[in-house]
């Protein structure tokens, strides 16, 4: 990995711990805050508002600064928010703590991918974006079981201090590692918010909402399935969780290549089709431990090997707008987890068991596998062929 990259890894590494150890110690925040489980459980729905709001706005208002200063500057609202999370003595605060920890996600992985791509050599951009999630993926391996053993045992203040802790030292790496970069051309928000008059960017965040609400109908409910399914112990989940961290972490290392070598588009279109297949795959081997564990792993894997080529998919249509539309992606992720979420829960309460989301996350899946479809025969109508006739490297460099 380039050092200049290892900011923006670091930076995944803090965002995925705040975005998914809430889960984990959930009902620690509850009985400190004297609130129920179910209402707690808002303060992940406002963590993914925060997102969808952020990504837009913060791009749209800061987009004329180098975009070193833009990540110096979401970085220091990520790590305020969460410090404020840590000492919020009510609910009430908690929530606005929690919404504000979530502005600066979509914008940090936003202009954070098209930083990649510009530090990338030619033909690796999605290889760059794929170490920055490599941060997210070490954080569902490492991050996630340590904040959630540490609210457990001692205090889930003490997590949010360690989260906060991380911010520190993602600016200071960004000050010493990350190279200054001129603004390559100049923002309009107006301007910019003509990306929205295309049918492509909807397209590919239809993609994402969509396709990825299949990893998100299957892990959110990945606990009932391996304990009322599979019958494992309540003991054995930490570790499960950490096969499939380990299972992303993989996926992600080599969706990178894969979305270089055979073009973004088709990249998409493959992992889409590919984790419909393993959602189905879950669905038939639940009740088996070691099959459930073997496509745990693997699940994992194919889900995250979309984060790389959507962002670049993203970063080519906007056509002057990469900030932007990069961001909007990573609120689109969010979309997904909302989604899949309520979905998978749907069949669940019809009482069709916990193995049942699979069907409604290959679903998703597979309608996410016939938009990326349809985006590819656009771009081969239009006549870009990703490795030849557009060149990547100059849309994100400017150069």
């Amino acid at each position: 990995m380039k050092k200049s990259l290892l900011p923006l890894a670091i930076g995944g590494f803090g965002i995925g711990m705040t975005e998914f150890v809430i889960m984990g110690i959930l009902p620690d925040v509850s009985s400190s805050l004297q609130i129920s489980i179910p209402v707690a459980g808002h303060l992940i729905s406002a963590y993914a508002l925060g997102v969808v709001l952020g990504a837009p706005l913060l791009v749209g208002i800061a987009g004329n600064y180098p975009p070193k200063k833009i990540l110096l500057g979401l970085m220091a609202l990520f790590t305020f928010c969460n410090a404020l999370s840590s000492f919020a003595p009510n609910y009430e605060i908690m929530m606005v703590t929690r919404l504000l920890s979530g502005l600066p996600h979509g914008a940090f992985f936003g202009v954070g991918a098209v930083v990649a791509s510009r530090l990338a050599g030619k033909g690796k951009e999605a290889q760059a974006i794929s170490m920055m999630f490599a941060g997210l993926t070490v954080a569902n391996i490492i991050g996630v079981p340590l904040g959630t053993y540490i609210g457990h045992t001692m205090s889930w203040r003490i997590t949010f201090i360690i989260i906060a802790a991380v911010g520190l030292a993602t600016m200071f790496s960004i000050y010493k590692l990350l190279p200054v970069m001129p603004v390559v051309g100049e923002s309009n928000l107006r301007k910019d918010l003509k990306l929205f008059t295309k049918v492509e960017p909807w397209l590919i965040l239809g993609i994402t909402a969509i396709g990825t609400g299949g990893l998100f109908a299957w892990f959110s409910y990945i606990a009932p399935l391996l304990t009322e399914v599979a019958h494992f112990s309540s003991s054995q989940i930490t570790w499960i969780l950490v096969l499939a961290g380990l299972g992303m972490a993989t996926g992600n290392l080599i969706s990178g290549r894969i979305a270089d070598l055979i073009s973004p588009s088709k990249a998409t279109a493959l992992f889409l089709l590919l984790m419909t297949l393993s959602l189905i795959g879950v669905y038939l081997v639940s009740s088996y431990q070691i099959p459930l564990l073997i496509m745990t792993f693997i699940t994992g894997a194919i889900a995250f090997s979309l984060g790389a080529p959507i962002q670049i998919l993203m970063i080519r249509a906007a056509n002057g707008s990469e900030m932007l539309a990069s961001s909007v992606s990573q609120a689109g992720f969010n979309m997904g987890n909302a989604l899949g979420a309520y979905l998978g829960g749907l069949p669940i309460a019809a009482g069709l068991g916990y193995a049942s989301p699979e069907w409604v996350g290959a679903g998703l899946a597979f309608a996410g596998f016939l938009l990326a479809v349809v985006v590819y025969f656009r771009q081969r109508e239009k006549g870009v062929v990703e490795h030849e006739e557009v060149d990547s490297y100059e849309l994100v460099t400017g150069h």
